[in-house]
């Protein structure tokens, strides 16, 4: 099974947008969205830039 993106409530006017992997476990948790529109713009950012996105290292600090 591959991940998903749950959609959560969270209390009356706003929305969360959780995002797991293939055992249920938590990937990335998204700020508070106020419509159920903008969660499903957010998923469709995250699809978008996931499959193009780059990894930068951060680990080196420079002087």
């Amino acid at each position: 099974m591959a991940g998903r993106f749950e959609i959560h409530r969270v209390g009356d006017e706003a929305y969360r947008l959780r995002l797991t992997d293939a055992e249920g476990n938590t990937v990335a948790v998204s700020p508070k969205f106020k419509s159920l529109n903008t969660v499903l713009e957010g998923v469709k950012a995250v699809r978008e830039n996931a499959a193009t996105g780059i990894v930068v290292d951060l680990r080196q600090q420079q002087a």
